[in-house]
């Protein structure tokens, strides 16, 4: 439910983008820097929270970060003009990482050791579920009444999320607790940011092409805005598919899973600009290209096995990574649509950022294997002497 409400509430902008821009008198791509500013307050606060945070229970980490996202996206709801919503979802998205890293955390402890991907996936479902049902049904509301009313239903989300939470969570007090400065000091090691800027990097190319998809639809298709729930319903199918697929496949084949779905990314976003043409290309590409949500759960689950004690810190720090990458996906696909490249150049500029982290992921998986042959071949003097 937490998963659903932050979900919902990141991502029903998108589909409000026309709404916005009309009622508050600005661009289109302004209205992508808003959804720069929520990014940027993840990215901010999933490190400080998930520090400050860290000598806190994590049932009640978990409900002071949902009563901090609800009264976020309520001002956001009240907002008098761009310049206070801007603020605004600053502010609501400061709770985004931590709350995901701890609840990513509290599942993977429920769990043996080799289904954790499998239950970080769970965690991440209701993101999934966000962009399947929420974020249309945000879209819908906002269409029907007004943009603001898709805040205020976030809110409620996030109220019931904090009493679901208190009723069914119980305290574990023997959960193991760090002080800020143990986390921080154990946050190190290439392999931890490599994770990180593979996420904050090749994930960039999925929210290019999410966050400007109503106005491909628009200008490009030559729909209706009747077809703009409909696809980011379709949207948020291929993230359902794709958030389940991550874990299993993580649980299979480990980091290796990364590399795969990076190739996977950069050829569905190519295919983006060639079927923005017909509704029903479109629609089978958005599907596609959705189920690079798989990234998630995996390199949620490989910054747990490269984090050592800096736990909550790491897994909170994933989502400023996939946030990060959120702020950077708007921003290149307004630079290549204000350069004149029109709204279908989101999926080649998206399909570059995959390709870049593609890159990243082989430098990460060099560097692992060298290590590993160190490591052997250090063994081997000791066994020959034994």
């Amino acid at each position: 439910m937490g998963g659903f409400g932050i979900g919902t509430g990141e991502f029903a902008i998108m589909g409000l983008m026309p709404n916005l821009s009309q009622d508050l008198g600005v661009s289109e791509p302004q209205v992508g820097h808003l959804i720069s500013a929520y990014a940027l307050g993840v990215v901010v606060g999933a490190p400080l929270l998930a520090i400050l945070g860290s000598r806190l229970y994590r049932r009640h980490l978990l409900i002071l970060l949902m009563t901090f996202y609800a009264i976020g996206n309520i001002a956001s709801a009240l907002a008098p003009n761009y310049e206070s919503l801007m603020a605004f979802r600053f502010v609501a998205g400061l709770p985004h990482g931590a709350y995901f890293g701890v609840a990513a955390l509290v599942a993977a402890s429920l769990v043996p050791a080799n289904k954790r991907a499998k239950a970080v996936s769970r965690v991440m479902m209701g993101l999934t579920l966000a962009l399947l049902i929420g974020n249309p049904l945000a879209t819908v509301l906002g269409q029907s009444l007004n943009w603001r009313y898709a805040y205020i239903f976030v809110g409620i989300i996030a109220m019931l999320t904090v009493a679901l939470v208190f009723f069914f969570l119980p305290l574990n007090r023997q959960e193991v607790r760090n002080s800020p400065l143990h986390e921080v000091r154990a946050f190190r090691g290439a392999q931890l940011w490599y994770a990180l800027a593979i996420g904050s990097i090749g994930f960039a190319g999925m929210f290019c092409v999410f966050s400007y998809l109503a106005p491909t639809l628009l200008n490009v298709t030559g729909v209706d805005e009747f077809w703009i729930p409909i696809a980011l319903a379709v949207f948020g199918l291929g993230g359902f598919i794709g958030n389940i697929l991550g874990g299993w496949l993580f649980d299979r084949l480990q980091f290796r899973s990364v590399g795969v779905l990076l190739v996977w990314a950069i050829a569905t976003l190519s295919l983006f600009p060639l079927a923005s043409g017909s509704i029903w290309s479109l629609l089978a590409v958005c599907f596609l290209v959705a189920q690079m949500s798989a990234l998630g759960p995996a390199l949620q689950t490989r910054l747990m096995d490269v984090a050592n004690e800096a736990q909550t810190l790491a897994a909170a720090s994933h989502h400023a990574a996939f946030n990060v990458a959120n702020a950077l996906g708007p921003w290149m696909g307004g630079i290549a649509i204000t350069a004149g490249l029109g709204w279908q150049s989101t999926g080649y500029v998206g399909a570059a950022a995959a390709l870049a982290g593609l890159l990243i992921f082989a430098m990460a998986w060099r560097h692992e294997v060298g290590a590993t042959q160190e490591i052997e071949a250090a063994r081997q003097p000791s066994s020959t002497s034994c």
